[in-house]
């Protein structure tokens, strides 16, 4: 079999990598990427230089069994004109590619915050409606891409289209990538331990289904060797994380905060730019529902390894280890001596790689 990955270098494309390269069935995989790694060449992997919302991809696509298509743009939250032309323009041309190639089968990673509000009582499963949250540039983005993934589908029904819902997504050699993206650069690693954080906050509707790196990884070589596999997969563990169930991880105390004021705190920090996360990312910790994952592990045989509480205790210690990947996306060091480079760029805009290109 020959896979084809978009957004092969990031935090879930190394992780799929991981688990293609381990498949015996699977002989060639092709990481397509903005900037592939100058040394890091996982067997079976070629890599190639392209960017998914300008360059042709079709000749890169010829011949797949499958393209999984990862690519996405989480920065720069301050400009959402060029993560439009990335997410939604990008992703339009990947699919078109991947019809025009005739692969065998697209598998798009899309996201929790795709569905509609929920009840945190109520878990979902992938029949629930798709119409995101309002008020969130990427649940709009995600949205988006789903109905033109639709269009896709309905148009060629000799492609196997699937794609997956997961929720939050870590490994430990992502975490300077992800504190990059959710916290800047004036979070000191250090802090980042659990004898430090003596409460955590209790937001109404605030509960979260952290899911490892490998296990997502692991549900793409799945969707890509299983014939049989089309539609919806959700992706998440149990039980979630709730403030209750994160204090008693972090031996903490869990203290009730009112939402207005929290979420008017957080816009006040971000037009400051002391971090790159704008407010409506709390509306989607708020309203994005719970997930069941039953339709995965009876079609596919998936089982997550990791829990939440393990997954977020690693991202923890990679926090405090500034632990990076061997990819440029992932450099633990990509901000620059001093994350002078992450304050040159605003503290949620451009990527500081792309600012150093």
């Amino acid at each position: 079999m020959k896979i084809v990955v978009t957004g092969a270098t990031g935090n879930v494309g190394t992780a799929t990598l991981r688990a293609l390269v381990a498949d015996d069935s699977i002989d060639e995989i092709v990481g397509i990427a903005r900037r592939t790694p100058a040394v890091w060449a996982p067997h079976k992997v070629r890599w190639v230089a392209a960017d998914v919302s300008r360059d042709d991809l079709v000749p890169h696509f010829e011949g797949a069994d499958a393209v999984v298509h990862l690519a996405w743009l989480l920065q720069p939250s301050r400009d959402q004109e060029i993560t439009d032309r990335a997410n939604i323009h990008g992703s339009r041309r990947v699919f078109e590619a991947a019809a025009q190639a005739g692969v065998g089968a697209l598998i798009y990673a899309s996201s929790v915050a795709a569905y509609s509000p929920a009840s945190p009582d109520a878990p979902v499963d992938e029949s629930y409606p798709t119409f995101g949250i309002p008020g969130s540039y990427y649940s709009r983005q995600k949205v988006s891409v789903e109905r033109i993934l639709d269009g896709i589908e309905r148009d060629h029904p000799e492609l196997r289209v699937a794609r997956a819902r997961p929720g939050l997504i870590f490994q430990r050699s992502a975490a300077a990538s992800i504190r990059r993206y959710f916290a800047g650069p004036l979070l000191p690693g250090w802090a980042v331990r659990r004898s430090l954080i003596p409460i955590v906050p209790r937001l109404t509707g605030l509960a979260g289904q952290l899911v490892h790196s490998d296990d997502v990884g692991e549900l793409y070589r799945l969707l890509c060797v299983t014939p049989d596999a089309r539609g919806a997969y959700n992706v998440a563990t149990q039980p979630p994380l709730d403030a209750d169930a994160l204090a008693h991880l972090l031996g903490a105390r869990p203290v009730r905060l009112p939402v207005k004021a929290t979420r008017a705190a957080i816009k006040l920090s971000y037009l400051a730019r002391l971090h790159p996360v704008s407010p409506d990312w709390l509306d989607v910790g708020l309203n994005v529902p719970l997930m069941k994952t039953d339709r995965a592990r009876e079609e596919l045989g998936w089982s997550p390894v990791h829990d939440s509480g393990e997954t977020l205790l690693e991202l923890m210690e990679g926090l405090r280890a500034n632990a990076g990947g061997p990819t440029p996306v992932l450099d633990a060091e990509a901000g620059g001596p001093l994350r002078i480079q992450e304050f040159l760029t605003g503290v949620g805009g451009p990527n500081p790689l792309d600012k150093r290109a």
